[in-house]
């Protein structure tokens, strides 16, 4: 069973390419997870972004395609232009076409006692998604990062995501459909999750990490690894009491644009490797 395991985490990792890593060259923009800084008066060049990135623009025959499948008027954030790039969107409207399953994945790292507005934006956006599609969702809390990040104690951290779980909640998702967990407490409990962190971790070198990432040597090794952690929902055999242990359930991500970088998998390259 321990070898079979192995054999399928490895098939599951072999075809993920780590691209568009949005490293900027000298005197580009930069925008990551920690910093933003435009290197002109008139700010980020968001075209550029998504061209380094590995990104398309929403299109407005993008825009019709999903109306036209959701039977729904787009988000407002999609008509406005704030939710304005994507990574294979195209595959996955094709796929729920055909009437086969995709997930949702998103997440929060309480730092905090509560959210703010823009803390509630992507969560306002996932719950349209959600309800357009009627897709199950998981929302990844990750206490871990913080506990790296910030110069917070385990206990803040424990009451700091109980505290945003509240507000997430309260943002109306399907209960039946959503699964919102924690880092500290379901990685111990799911063995399958953690294989998947640790096939993603021997698949992403140091040398990648830092050039993705901008990691320094005075950077603790928790940090380094983190990424893989934050990867690992993007396999539905992460959460085999969900999927059934089903391993060819893509996900969507609603995310930032700096979080590409860390959610750097395509949809077809996570097809074909599940």
């Amino acid at each position: 069973m321990e070898q079979e395991a192995n054999e399928i985490g490895e098939k599951m990792t072999d075809n993920v390419r780590i691209s568009g890593d949005g490293a900027p060259e000298e005197e580009e923009d930069l925008v990551s997870p920690w910093d933003v800084q435009g290197t002109s008066n008139t700010g980020v060049d968001y075209d550029k972004l998504i061209s380094r990135f590995g990104c398309d623009k929403i299109t407005e025959e993008l825009i019709q395609r999903i109306e036209r499948i959701t039977k729904i008027p787009c988000h407002p954030f999609i008509k406005r232009g704030i939710v304005f790039s994507h990574r294979d969107m195209q595959s996955i409207l094709t796929r729920y076409e055909s009437g086969k399953p995709f997930f949702l994945y998103t997440g929060r790292g309480p730092s905090s006692t509560a959210l703010h507005l823009g803390h509630l934006v992507p969560f306002m956006f996932t719950k349209w998604l959600q309800d357009a599609f009627d897709v199950p969702l998981v929302i990844q809390l990750t206490d871990d990062e913080k506990f790296l990040w910030k110069n917070l104690t385990y206990e803040e951290c424990a009451k700091f995501t109980k505290e945003n779980a509240k507000d997430i909640i309260s943002c109306g998702f399907d209960v039946e459909k959503t699964f919102i967990f924690s880092n500290f407490n379901y990685i111990g409990q799911c063995p399958e999750f953690y294989r998947n962190i640790s096939m993603v971790s021997r698949n992403v070198t140091f040398n990648q990490a830092r050039g993705i990432f901008g990691f320094v040597d005075s950077d603790c090794i928790g940090k380094i690894h983190f990424p893989s952690i934050q990867a690992a929902p993007c396999f539905s055999s992460s959460f085999p009491q969900i999927f059934n242990r089903r391993q060819d359930v893509p996900c969507l991500i609603p995310c930032a644009i700096d979080q590409v970088k860390i959610n750097s998998c395509h949809l077809e390259e996570l097809l074909q490797c599940v």
